[in-house]
C-alpha cells in the first residue's frame, strides 16, 4: 500500500503518528511515528526547581498560605481593579503575583523581577504605625514599596498605571 492508502485507512484525519484508543473508528491501535523524538527534556524536569521570578526561598507558614489563598479568592473591589491592570504581564515583561506571603506579611501585589510591592490601601492605613514596621521589614528584604489609595484605583486607574510604570522604571513618583 502506498502512503495514500495508509492515510485513507487511518483512524483519524490527524497527521500520521496520532494515537487513538485501540479499535476506535475501525483502525489499528496506532501508527508509529516516522521519526524519533528530538531534543532532551528541560534540565529542570522533575527537579522541583523554581523560576527566578517565583519568589523567596523560605516557605510561609501553612496558616499564612491559607490566609493568602482566601484573600485571593475574595478580593476587595479596588484589589480586583488593580489586578486587572497588573495581570497577564500588561506592563510589558513585568509579571505580578497577588496576595503573596513574604516573611510574616502578605503583600497585595509583587513583581519579583523589579523587587516591587504594590499595596492597595484604604483609610485604615492612614498613619498606621504597624505599616511603618511592615514597610521596614519588606525594605530589609530588598523590596521597594508603592502604596496606592483605593479611591485612586477606582476613580483614576490611568493615573495609577502611570505611577506603577514610573516606579517600575526606577523613578519613584
Amino acid at each position: 500500500m502506498g502512503d495514500e492508502a495508509v492515510r485513507s485507512q487511518s483512524p483519524s484525519s490527524a497527521p500520521l503518528g496520532h494515537l487513538l484508543p485501540r479499535g476506535e473508528k475501525g483502525g489499528s491501535a496506532h501508527v508509529a511515528p516516522s521519526f524519533p523524538p528530538t531534543g532532551s527534556p528541560s534540565p529542570l524536569v522533575g527537579e522541583g526547581a523554581r523560576r527566578a521570578d517565583e519568589g523567596a526561598k523560605e516557605r510561609p507558614s501553612p496558616r499564612l498560605q491559607k490566609l493568602a489563598r482566601s484573600m485571593r479568592r475574595q478580593p476587595t473591589e479596588a484589589e480586583s481593579k488593580l489586578w486587572f491592570l497588573l495581570r497577564n504581564r500588561r506592563f510589558i515583561d513585568y509579571k505580578f503575583r497577588r496576595q503573596v506571603p513574604i516573611g510574616p506579611y502578605i503583600a497585595d501585589f509583587v513583581c519579583y523581577s523589579a523587587n516591587l510591592i504594590i499595596e492597595a490601601d484604604g483609610s485604615q492605613h492612614a498613619e498606621n504605625p504597624r505599616d511603618i514596621v511592615r514597610d521596614t521589614e519588606l525594605a530589609r528584604r530588598g523590596f521597594r514599596l508603592l502604596r496606592v489609595w483605593n479611591d485612586d484605583i477606582l476613580a483614576r486607574p490611568d493615573d495609577v498605571s502611570d505611577a506603577i510604570w514610573t516606579t517600575l522604571h526606577g523613578d519613584v513618583p
